[in-house]
C-alpha cells in the first residue's frame, strides 16, 4: 500500500519536492498545509491535494498520514523546521525535513532525541549524494579501489562576483552573519561525511568581499574550513555564496584520494572520474570517466525522496535510514564547530559528540 504524504509549507523548495511524489507507487501526496491559506489553495489547484491552514487541521482530517514532509524555511532557512517536525512526530508520523535540520543546534538535538523516543523515522533532505556519480564513488570505496583514505577536497558555491552582487534584503538572510554557513554548509559537510566518515576536528577561516562590506552586508560568505576525520584522513572545504566563480569542476566538485586510487565528482550529478594508483612496471593507468547523462540538478530531489520512501516502506532499522536526522545533526554540529573556530580566530575545535546509536534488537 502506498504511503500517504502530507506537506507543510508550499513555497520555493516544496516545488522541488513535489515531483518526487508524482506517479510514484511508493507514496501519494494527499494534503498540503500552509499558514498562508492562498498557498495551500494554490497547491490544491496545482496538485489536486486537500488544502489546510495548519498542520493540526491536516492531521485531524488525515489521521492515516504516514509521512509529513516539512518544507518550511524561516530565519537562516531553518527556524520554521522545529515546530512542525515535533508536532508531526508527537502524532506518531515519520518526518522528512528540509535542510538544515534547524538553524538552532539545541532544537536540532532535541528533534533527533524526540524521533528516537517516538520510534519514528526522521530524515533530512541531504540530497547532494543521492546521485549516480556518488553511488559509483561509494562503490569504489566499498570495493577497496580507493584504499586508505588520505584527503578530501570539496568546493561548492554559486557563480558570481562584483558584477552580479546584490544585497539580499530578505529578513531570513539579511543581518545574519552566519546565514551562509547555517543554510549551506549542511550539503558539503554531508557529502564529505558520506565518503569519509565522522569529523573530529574543525578549523575555520571566514570573511566577506569588499562589495558586501560596502553594502553593509554582514554575511560571512567565504568559508575555508580544515577538518580531520576519525579515520585519520584530512579535508578542506571551500564554500562561497556568489562572490566568485569556481574553475575546474564547476560550482560543485569533490575529490577524494586514497592509497589505491582517487575520484573526483564534478557538478554534483553530472560526472565522475577515477584514477587508479600507479603500480610497478606497468603503464600509467588511464583515467576512467563516467558521465551520468543527467545535467539537471533538480533530479537529486526525487532521488532522495525515493530513498526515504523506500526505507520507510522496507522498515529498515532507524540507524540504517539514509540521510537521517542524526546525519543532519552531525553536519550541523560541524557547522557550529566552524562558527566557534572562526570566533576564536581560527582555533581548532572538537565538534559536540553525536548521540550514541543504540541499535535495533529486532535485527541485531
Amino acid at each position: 500500500m502506498a504511503l500517504k504524504i502530507g506537506m507543510v509549507g508550499y513555497r520555493g523548495i516544496a516545488r522541488s519536492h513535489t515531483p518526487g511524489y508524482k506517479d510514484n507507487p511508493l507514496g501519494q501526496l494527499v494534503a498540503v498545509a500552509d499558514v498562508v491559506p492562498a498557498r495551500a489553495q494554490e497547491a490544491a489547484k496545482e496538485l489536486g491535494v486537500k488544502p489546510y491552514a495548519s498542520l493540526k487541521d491536516m492531521l485531524d482530517a488525515h489521521g492515516d498520514l504516514d509521512i509529513i514532509d516539512v518544507c518550511t524555511g524561516g530565519m537562516e532557512n531553518g527556524s520554521w523546521h522545529y515546530e512542525p517536525a515535533m508536532e508531526a512526530m508527537a502524532a506518531g508520523k515519520h518526518v522528512l525535513v528540509e535542510k538544515p535540520i534547524s538553524n538552532d543546534i539545541k532544537d536540532a538535538r532535541e528533534m533527533v532525541a524526540y524521533a528516537a523516543k517516538q520510534d519514528v523515522y526522521l530524515g533530512c533532505n541531504l540530497n547532494h549524494y543521492f546521485t549516480p556519480p556518488a553511488e559509483q564513488a561509494k562503490k569504489l570505496i566499498d570495493d577497496d579501489k580507493i584504499g586508505q583514505l588520505g584527503y578530501v577536497l570539496h568546493k561548492m558555491g554559486f557563480n558570481g562576483g562584483d558584477f552580479t552582487y546584490g544585497r539580499d534584503r530578505n529578513p531570513k538572510a539579511d543581518g545574519h552573519p552566519y546565514f551562509h554557513m547555517k543554510a549551506f554548509l549542511t550539503h558539503p559537510f554531508s557529502v564529505m561525511r558520506y565518503f569519509c566518515g565522522d569529523i573530529t576536528h574543525v578549523q575555520c577561516f571566514a570573511d566577506r568581499p569588499a562589495c558586501r562590506r560596502m553594502a553593509g552586508d554582514v554575511m560571512l560568505s567565504i568559508n575555508g574550513i580544515h577538518v580531520r576525520f576519525a579515520n585519520g584522513a584530512i579535508g578542506y572545504l571551500l564554500s562561497q555564496r556568489g562572490d566568485m566563480s569556481f574553475g575546474l569542476g564547476g560550482w560543485w566538485s569533490v575529490e577524494v584520494a586514497g592509497t589505491k586510487g582517487t575520484f573526483c565528482i564534478e557538478n554534483c550529478i553530472e560526472k565522475m572520474t577515477y584514477w587508479a594508483a600507479p603500480q610497478p612496471n606497468t603503464p600509467a593507468p588511464t583515467p576512467e570517466v563516467s558521465n551520468s547523462g543527467i545535467s539537471d540538478f533538480g533530479q537529486t530531489f526525487p532521488r532522495r525522496i525515493q530513498a526515504f520512501m523506500e526505507d520507510v516502506t522496507a522498515g529498515v532499522p532507524k540507524e540504517s535510514l539514509r540521510a537521517s536526522g542524526r546525519d543532519a545533526l552531525a553536519v550541523l554540529e560541524y557547522t557550529w564547530a566552524a562558527i566557534e573556530s572562526y570566533e576564536q580566530g581560527g582555533a581548532m575545535v572538537r565538534p559536540h559528540p553525536l548521540p550514541l546509536l543504540k541499535g535495533d534488537p529486532r535485527v541485531m
